[in-house]
């Protein structure tokens, strides 16, 4: 599909050209040229959750600069090495209520306590949820902000294997203090959201479609009398079809919905079916420009999915409590996280193949994607070390390096708060503002 082509269609209808000269003049590369080449380029992030920490001497470079290795973990995303950013010796210093996962998870874009509460965790006091907005909101409500960057729905939240329950271990974004966002964990109520009835009027154009068939069937095979009543009949459908089929039309979108199977429910096993169907239809919402934030969320903080099509029947918290010594637990683990490095690289991939609608390059080279996790490692529960791969030219960093943040001090809200500063929202705090010293960090 050739964006560009489609984008002087437009124009060329709205300075009321005849439709005649539309194949022709659509295809002048020199009387857009200008526009495109001066129309701002859209900045789009999203974030990839996953959970119960990573295998750090399996996951993190030994070199820092460019000539990086991809260790088990991350070979994976070796195509992709010159605009990855892998930041280092980035903490989770938010304390308080709540236990390790709990500020794991929530604090980890919000960069700030939790209420007390009475959700009780394995450890520390009960909680409630954080006490302010996460960045990626931060972040939708700048763009939403302004007429130029604002979209439909300004973000999205996709989740993969997200049950019902919602507490502080299951919700990352949250619009302020108090209010957590749910993710959308089921395909097809997402599919709705984006897209409204047009899969179930497609369904019944499909049963018309049929009908119509059987009425031409027996259409010689009828006395004269009963053929009226055909006629009539028929009349119906083909009205039926016509008012669907009007329903049916999306003339603006950019590129039009993906395909769904039927029946494709929320459970362990359907996990990879689930998360690629959530990732195409992200990446189509981007498209179609219905937003320009987005969360990928694969289940949860202490998730206990079960990795079977890995051959992995332990659950994957489980897992990841078992000492360093326990070889097999430790060899599942690198291969779960391995897993969703290859969800990542598919992710990316698709962005790479997708044309930027009105723009040159691909759609990763206006995207930044972070790939992190709630812990640093498992069974240690560690708030430090928390793993932040960044991926994709959206916000102008210096991307296809390893990167070393700072000493053990270093809060990840420096983090947080130079996303807002690459969409040209320079706060001068993000969550906690005495975790915030230093600024934001200087990626560019």
């Amino acid at each position: 599909m050739n964006f560009n082509s489609i984008n002087r269609r437009s124009a060329l209808k709205q300075l009321g050209l005849s439709s005649l000269s539309l194949p022709i003049l659509s295809q002048s590369t020199n009387l857009f040229a200008e526009e495109e080449s001066t129309s701002a380029p859209k900045q789009r992030l999203i974030v990839m959750f996953s959970p119960n920490g990573t295998i750090p001497d399996q996951f993190w470079p030994e070199k820092m600069g460019d000539d990086f290795e991809h260790k088990t973990i991350l070979e994976p995303l070796e195509p992709f090495h010159e605009k990855m950013l892998i930041l280092r010796n980035l903490h989770n210093k938010v304390r308080g209520d709540g236990d390790n996962h709990m500020r794991g998870m929530s604090c980890l874009l919000t960069g700030i306590e939790l209420f007390p509460g009475n959700v009780m965790g394995g450890g520390n006091t009960p909680s409630g949820w954080p006490k302010g907005i996460s960045i990626d909101r931060e972040i939708c409500k700048h763009l939403q902000s302004k007429e130029e960057t604002r979209t439909r729905f300004g973000a999205l939240h996709f989740g993969v294997g997200v049950q019902d329950t919602a507490d502080p271990w299951t919700r990352m974004s949250y619009n302020g203090p108090n209010q957590p966002v749910t993710p959308l964990a089921d395909p097809y109520d997402a599919y709705r959201k984006l897209y409204g009835n047009v899969r179930e009027k497609k369904q019944v154009r499909s049963i018309l479609d049929d009908l119509r068939g059987d009425l031409n069937k027996v259409a010689n095979q009828l006395p004269e009398s009963d053929r009226k009543l055909l006629i009539e009949h028929t009349e119906l459908v083909n009205r039926m079809d016509k008012e669907y089929a009007d329903g049916n039309s999306l003339t603006n979108l950019v590129a039009q919905p993906p395909e769904l199977p039927e029946g494709l429910r929320n459970q362990n096993d359907n996990l990879p079916q689930l998360g690629r169907l959530q990732i195409d239809m992200l990446i189509n919402s981007f498209v179609n420009d219905f937003a320009r934030v987005a969360t990928l969320q694969y289940t949860k903080s202490v998730g206990q999915a079960k990795m079977n099509w890995l051959d992995i029947d332990d659950a994957h918290h489980t897992l990841s409590h078992e000492p360093d010594k326990n070889k097999d637990a430790y060899e599942k683990l690198v291969r779960i996280n391995t897993w969703f490095a290859e969800e990542l690289a598919y992710l990316l991939k698709k962005l790479e193949s997708t044309p930027e609608p009105g723009q040159k390059g691909s759609m990763l080279d206006h995207t930044l994607v972070i790939w992190t996790n709630e812990l640093g490692k498992g069974n240690s529960h560690t708030l430090d070390q928390i793993p932040f791969v960044l991926a994709g030219n959206g916000f102008g960093f210096q991307m296809g390096r390893s990167y070393w943040c700072g000493d053990k001090n270093n809060a990840h809200n420096r983090l947080l708060l130079s996303l807002a500063h690459a969409v040209g929202h320079p706060l001068e705090t993000f969550g906690n503002p005495n975790l915030c010293k230093g600024g934001p960090l200087h990626l560019s």
